[in-house]
Order: C-alpha cells, then structure tokens, then sequence
C-alpha cells in the first residue's frame, strides 16, 4: 500500500492531485492511500513517519512547503518528496531538502505520471530486508520496515505493523532481538523490542509509538535513549 500525502492550499490543484493519482492507481494496479493537508502547518505538527510520498505546494499561506520539507527532513530522511509549484526558480531550492523532483503548475497529467512513476521506481530500487516468523504450520515473511515493535506475550511473539495489524508468531525474545537489532530495532525491557523509526516521543520512563505507551525498563533508559539518539544523528543531515 503507497502512502501518499497532498499538502496543498488551493482546493481546485489538491482535486487535480486526487485525480490524477486515482487515474495512476488504475492504470498501474497500484494501491494507495491519500491524506490531504491544506498547509505546510498541518502536515507538520505532530508529524510521524508515515508517508511514502509527500505532494508538496511550495507556497502556501501559512507555512511554504520549503519550511516545512526541512522540519520534516529532521524526522524523516526517506520521505519521497516532490514539488508542486508555478514558478521553476522556486524549485531549485529543492535540492536543498533532498527533493526527489518538482511539478510546474498547470498540472499535466503525462509529466505527473512520468514523474511518479519515477518516484516508484527509485523506492523500489531500496534495499528491503525480511525476516521469517513462524506462523501456525508454516512462516510468513515480514518487511522489517513494516513492524512498528515486537512484543513477547507469553508463550507466543506479536509483531505490530505500521498499518495497525498484528502477526502472532512462536519465538523466544533473545533470538529475535538478534535478528533484529541491525535494522534499527531495541529491546527495551523483557517484554518489547522497538523500531526507533516510529518512536514518536519519550516522557517519563515510557516511548510512544502509533498512541501506544511502552515502558523503558530503568536498566536500559540511558542505552535507550543513547541508542535513540545515534539512530536520528544518522538520520538528519
């Protein structure tokens, strides 16, 4: 499932958007989901993680897209971003955010297919690393992008992925912490393994991630957040 999101003020180009990407979804079998944020200012607050492709208006009336593609970039390196804009010089600065590409107002459909469909290809292109959990008589293979944490619930493993479901699983806690812990994930106390991707704040001995509050044992708060903190440093440029 793409994730996309449209931030973009004038209702009239964000219809455009929805359009054409309802049009793009069709003709190459590809499932999306759609959020649409009118300004720089919404997309930004309490911004987590999740967007595959962000559709961006560079100027808009409360926050330009330029500002907010550099809070966003503090967070999240591998957003693909793309500009939507009327005047070419505006986009050069772009780069300046590891933008992906821009799309010069009016909007054409080929240009805006050709270049999402370029968008595609380079995700396609990133390294996807998997690991195999057993599951009733047989394995299932995840995407260890899409697990959010991993849980031990007594006798049985729990993976919580991004788009809120869960895959339970045999497994003992020490094995999968080893399988693990190069992809960014920790293991915070006995009972929970993180993926500091989606670790959305820290407050009182507790991680937030997608709502949920999870405890850091006191044994392992200051590697936590030692280990938290050397994930963003390499994240943010």
């Amino acid at each position: 499932m793409l994730r996309i999101a449209i931030v973009e003020d004038e209702d009239s180009y964000a219809d455009t958007l929805k359009e054409y990407l309802h049009r793009f979804e069709k003709e190459n079998g590809v499932d999306m989901t759609i959020t649409r944020f009118a300004d720089g200012e919404d997309i930004t607050e309490n911004y987590a993680a999740g967007f595959d492709i962000l559709l961006m208006d560079i100027q808009m009336r409360f926050m330009d897209g330029m500002t907010a593609a550099e809070i966003i970039r503090r967070v999240d390196d591998e957003v693909t971003i793309i500009f939507i804009t009327n005047m070419k010089q505006y986009a050069i600065r772009g780069y300046e955010v590891r933008a992906f590409d821009y799309i010069l107002k009016p909007i054409e459909y080929f240009s805006f297919s050709h270049k999402l469909g370029r968008a595609l290809e380079r995700m396609e292109r990133k390294d996807i690393h998997y690991v195999m959990v057993p599951v009733g008589s047989g394995a299932r293979k995840l995407n260890v992008d899409d697990v959010t944490y991993v849980e031990s619930s007594g006798h049985q493993m729990v993976y919580h992925l991004r788009d809120g479901s869960e895959v339970v699983s045999r497994g003992v806690m020490n094995e999968r912490e080893a399988s693990l812990s190069g992809y960014g994930f920790f293991r915070m106390n006995k009972g929970f393994i993180v993926n500091m991707k989606y670790v959305e704040g820290v407050s009182k001995g507790y991680c937030q991630i997608g709502g949920t509050e999870l405890s850091i044992s006191r044994k392992k708060k200051q590697e936590f957040m030692d280990a938290l903190t050397n994930y963003l440093g390499e994240r943010v440029y």
